[in-house]
């Protein structure tokens, strides 16, 4: 194994996840030159929405509160931890005016973006936006919050002086430092997407305060050292440090997919899937804005080409809605349940604009099958099998799309994240594919996190297809050949 050649530290870091139902802290042990990689799973909490009169908001104060009692639980465990590493989900900001956090980030799923939507295209056409940041059309993007923030009665963006996406708002609250960590910041719009750099002149045409765009910053670079209050709230040794990341977590989740060839593609899937490639260069023609697909950015400078299905959300909203009433619903014995069922099911869009709110998906399903002159499922385990059929061919469909694309001729599809526990899933995604999948690892986005970490601190070196190596090495895919639909 070549991650490791070159490297003499054995040692371990910190991961926080953070996703969009919930958050875990996360310790990696790496040695580099023994070929070890093993994960020590030390806290999980919940985390989602809070509809408040405002809208639909983050409870940052409550996820920072169960963050650090993970960290300072971590310390206990090892008080050796090296550093600390910080990834989340995409596009979500806070506010600030000097260390106040101006309110609680909204949550991307608020409907105030819609609105916000036209009066960004009327001042740049989505076409020149495409062309400027690469970025598929999704109306929760960055810029398109931005421009609600800014014209919203109340709005704190005239008041604030900086503006930090999620995990470098964490970053700041633990170290002081203000940044915003490339993978993450390219998924804002405003990010030019062959320079990496803030697009001052795009901002500047949408009417945004061009000074509260933090300094951008790589994967791998030190924030500093904690601060001192912290490292006494989490019992830290003073000197531990935190590491930027590929802080968006699809972007450290690829770097865990242990890719062995370039015809690969990737499905890192959890609330969302994340279908695409990885490439050298950003594609932008035409044809790559007609499917929606976006370049955003990679560990090392890889371009992430991916398409947003709406992912797993699809299930578990549905059985959030279904347990509103006080009932559990197991998940595998759901699973089980739609796995048995024999007939034909509904295939539908599971990219529908009606499902992104929460609420009733079942019940929208149903509409869209109306709609159609399809027959609707009728049972729980036909609406869960219907889920999994749709989210198959919608992934498959957006391989197929990726490679005529990008000129990637891919032979195989990795699934990581939660949607590879999901037997089903995967082999219904090998079947409608008519490629093979390989389902592992489980925790590619605490993984990624942890080489990054890890690689910087010296335990292992090389290029991301050494730490993949390391990766395969350490945890073996579940195969599935496709059958025929």
């Amino acid at each position: 194994m070549n991650g490791g050649e070159g490297s003499d530290r054995a040692g371990t870091v910190a991961a926080v996840d953070l996703g969009a139902t919930s958050g875990r802290v996360i310790l990696g042990h790496v040695d580099g030159r023994a070929g070890r990689l093993e994960l020590e799973h030390v806290a999980r909490f919940p985390n989602g929405p809070v509809r408040l009169a405002s809208g639909l908001h983050w409870d940052l104060t409550g996820l920072y509160r169960d963050l650090t009692a993970g960290l300072a639980d971590a310390f206990r465990r090892d008080p050796s931890v090296a550093s600390i590493g910080v990834d989340s989900w995409a596009v979500d900001y806070g506010l600030l005016r000097g260390d106040r956090l101006l309110g609680q980030p909204f949550h991307y799923r608020d409907d105030r973006n819609a609105r916000a939507v036209d009066r960004v295209h009327d001042v740049v056409p989505f076409a020149e936006l495409y062309r400027r940041n690469g970025l598929q059309f999704l109306p929760f993007n960055t810029l398109y919050q931005l421009a609600a923030e800014r014209d919203e009665p109340g709005g704190c963006l005239a008041i604030a002086d900086s503006l930090l996406l999620v995990p470098d708002l964490i970053g700041f609250e633990l170290t002081g430092r203000r940044v915003a960590e490339r993978t993450n910041a390219s998924t804002t719009g405003l990010l030019g997407v062959h320079s990496g750099e803030w697009d001052d002149e795009l901002i500047e045409q949408l009417g945004l305060p061009a000074s509260v765009f933090a300094p951008i910053v790589a994967p791998g670079e030190s924030l500093g050292g904690l601060r001192a209050s912290v490292a006494a709230e989490l019992g830290a040794p003073s000197g531990v440090e935190v590491v930027a990341v590929g802080s968006h977590d699809t972007a450290s989740a690829v770097v865990a997919v242990p890719m062995q060839a370039e015809s690969a593609a990737y499905i890192s899937c959890g609330t969302w899937g994340l279908v695409g490639v990885e490439l050298e260069h950003p594609v932008t023609t035409d044809a790559a804005r007609e499917a929606n697909f976006t370049n955003e950015g990679g560990v090392d400078g890889r371009v992430r080409f991916l398409h947003n299905v709406m992912g797993l959300w699809l299930l578990s909203e549905s059985v959030r809605w279904w347990e509103r009433d006080g009932e559990t619903i197991v998940l595998s014995e759901l699973l089980a349940a739609a796995a048995s069922v024999t007939g034909p099911v509904a295939v539908f869009d599971a990219n529908d604009a009606r499902f992104m709110a929460p609420g009733d998906l079942p019940g929208r399903i149903a509409e869209w099958c109306g709609e159609q002159g399809v027959p609707a499922p009728q049972t729980r385990a036909e609406f869960a099998r219907s889920i999994i059929e749709s989210l198959a061919e919608a992934f498959a469909g957006a391989v197929r799309q990726a490679s005529v694309l990008s000129g990637v001729d891919v032979a195989t599809i990795h699934v990581v994240g939660g949607g590879a526990l999901n037997e089903l899933l995967c082999r219904r995604t090998a079947d409608r594919s008519g490629l093979p999948v390989l389902a592992g690892p489980v925790e590619a986005t605490a993984i990624g996190n942890v080489l990054v970490q890890a690689r910087a601190q010296g335990f292992v070196d090389g290029s991301l297809e050494d730490l993949r190596a390391l990766v395969a090495a350490a945890f073996e895919p579940r195969r599935y050949e496709p059958r025929g639909r």
